[in-house]
């Protein structure tokens, strides 16, 4: 008895420690995974164009047609076909019988380059596509000979066909294809392939044709083109990419390519690197490894061994370049929002003080400008009108002495009909018995000043005073002895379209001196700064000793406006509306300089645009 259990126990150790070799117990079963392991069927159509390009084609044709009812995918190319055997007959029976196990890895082996395929698996994949693959290549003789095989069934069938091949090369067809794919078109697929097989494409030269029979249209597969500046430095030793730099744009990615195929579509997929830079939108391009190991099914997965390692290693140092480059760029487009804000900042102030009194407001010299350019405008228009400028015949015969003829204006120069009118300045604060100019200034639907046959009739709609003239463009008021409010009225007649404008003005018997020194000591707008305090309770100050605004952008307020770009420009114009009433009106009271403040704010955010 204790030898009988001696001897079970020996054997039962003796199994515990054998030692064996995996083997697949349903070759059928691992045959059905491996081609229904392909999830993007788009993917399976490139691998089909890339056995084209393997085989070293120069032009491949994908049709997009229907026949009998079903719709069908038709891939021709002009590569050496499929390999001979010994009687120079395509081998389509090692093909069928070695899954698995590509030619394509012998040649591998051998040390041919620039070749993709590797597993043997790429034909059965097109069980994701449809359901009968028919694959058709010449023999030596130039008879065709065609193996078909049909999704879900183990054999395969090879025959030969009593046709000869126009053009050495491989014809693969699908059909029908699977529902879903039965809607792709031929503007999908040159879009798909072009970003694909950008690489393989570009180096290789190989030509790709997109025939759309049944919409009946034609696209030559382009690849992918980058926009932006191609970054050159930074770029680790032996890492090949080429990535460039652009505004940001969520389209933007950088995919990863392994010998002209793409893997990942976005780099990002990878978790381990940083995602603030990859997500950023400011890169697009691509990186190549050609040594990584991708899982053989969808050929869409990374093996995470040492040289998946290594690429992490290379790609981190790239990211520190492409972290500067960041910084850099945003520094730029800062700079030129600030310009861009300033300007339009500008416009606005400079179209608001037309309606306000030039000599109450500083930081301005757009007003003697205008009485320069008005003056000079005045001065031509009077020296033509009195005919100084005359051209007759003889003045035409290109003499040197002769005086220049006036410039023809372009058709698009000339004024339209009146459209509307403006009195400068619409609004005043006037001692008593003191005097100020108004002028009417008229425009066109478009903008651009008027000025004939106007006629203009200048009233006191309201109030006290008296007008010096009331026919011509320009009046001059006379302020009453006593205080008060008086509207002006003009109106201006072009033929029988007739346009009014006012102006108010505030007749007051004590006005504080509003600017010191001579009137060439106006400046023009300040330019502005930003200075982050957050906490302080400061929105922004002037800085006279350099013409300058600094605004605090970690106010709270500035931070809240910051969320849409219409509400900053308004934040900024009121501010610059504080400061500007402060520097001129310091006399004030907290009322009145207030009342200021909507007077300037209020026009300068009608011109926003």
């Amino acid at each position: 008895m204790a030898k009988k259990l001696k001897s079970a126990r020996s054997k039962t150790t003796k199994e515990s420690n054998s030692r064996g070799q995996l083997r697949i117990g349903d070759h059928w079963n691992a045959i059905t995974i491996l081609a229904l392991s392909q999830s993007n069927p788009l993917k399976a159509i490139a691998e089909f164009v890339e056995n084209s390009i393997d085989a070293g084609s120069t032009c491949v044709h994908v049709f997009r047609g229907k026949k009998n009812g079903s719709v069908y995918l038709r891939i021709v190319d002009n590569g050496r076909g499929i390999p001979k055997d010994d009687t120079g007959i395509p081998d389509f029976k090692y093909v069928a019988t070695h899954i698995c196990n590509s030619i394509k890895r012998q040649l591998k082996a051998r040390g041919a380059q620039g070749i993709q395929g590797e597993f043997g698996i790429g034909l059965l994949s097109f069980w994701t596509v449809g359901e009968t693959l028919t694959l058709r290549s010449a023999a030596e003789d130039g008879h065709i000979h065609q193996m078909i095989l049909r999704k879900g069934q183990s054999g395969y069938e090879i025959s030969r066909k009593r046709t000869l091949l126009a053009q050495a090369g491989t014809e693969l067809i699908v059909q029908p294809l699977l529902p879903g794919l039965r809607q792709i078109s031929g503007d999908k697929l040159q879009w798909y392939l072009g970003i694909e097989l950008r690489n393989r494409l570009l180096e290789r030269g190989v030509e790709v044709h997109i025939h759309d029979l049944i919409s009946r249209s034609e696209y030559q597969v382009e690849p992918q083109r980058y926009e932006g500046r191609k970054l050159t430095a930074g770029l680790p030793p032996g890492l090949r990419a080429e990535i460039y730099l652009d505004k940001s744009s969520p389209s933007r990615r950088v995919a990863l390519f392994r010998q002209g195929t793409r893997v990942f579509e976005d780099i990002q997929s990878i978790s381990e690197l940083d995602g603030a830079i990859w997500n950023s939108g400011y890169f697009s391009g691509y990186i190549e490894c050609p040594d990584l190991q991708l899982t053989p099914g969808s050929r869409s997965g990374v093996i995470q061994d040492e040289k998946f390692e290594a690429l992490l290693k290379a790609i981190h140092e790239l990211e520190n370049a492409l972290r500067a480059e960041i910084e850099q760029l945003k520094k730029a487009e800062e700079d030129q929002t600030s310009r861009a804000t300033y300007a339009t900042l500008h416009r606005a102030f400079r179209d608001a003080m037309e309606s306000l009194p030039p000599e109450e407001y500083d930081w301005f010299d757009l007003q003697a400008q205008r009485k320069v350019n008005r003056s000079d405008e005045r001065a031509e228009t009077d020296k033509q009108a009195s005919g100084s400028v005359e051209t007759t015949a003889d003045q035409t015969d290109g003499a040197p002495d002769s005086p220049a003829a006036p410039v023809q204006p372009a058709f698009f120069e000339f004024p339209g009909p009146l459209h509307t009118a403006r009195v400068t300045p619409a609004s005043s604060l006037l001692s008593v018995a003191k005097e100020r100019k108004f002028r009417v200034v008229a425009r066109d639907r478009k903008g651009t000043p008027v000025s004939e046959g106007l006629l203009y009739d200048w009233e006191i709609s309201e109030g006290q005073g008296s007008l010096d003239s009331k026919d011509r463009q320009e009046a001059t008021f006379i302020a009453p002895s006593e205080p008060g409010i008086t509207k002006l009225r003009v109106v201006v007649r072009q033929g029988e379209i007739e346009i009014r404008a006012e102006a108010t003005i505030t007749v007051t018997d004590s006005l504080v001196s509003l600017r010191e020194g001579p009137e060439g000591s106006r400046k023009g707008l300040p330019s502005f700064t930003y200075d982050r305090a957050p906490g302080q309770l400061w929105r922004s100050r002037y800085d006279s000793g350099n013409h300058l605004v600094c605004i605090n952008s970690g106010h709270r307020d500035f931070l809240f406006a910051s969320s849409k770009p219409q509400l900053k420009l308004r934040y900024l114009v009121r501010l610059f509306s504080k400061e500007l009433v402060l520097s001129n009106f310091s006399g004030l009271s907290a009322m009145d300089l207030l009342d200021r403040q909507i007077e300037v704010s209020l026009r300068a955010e009608e011109f926003l645009r």
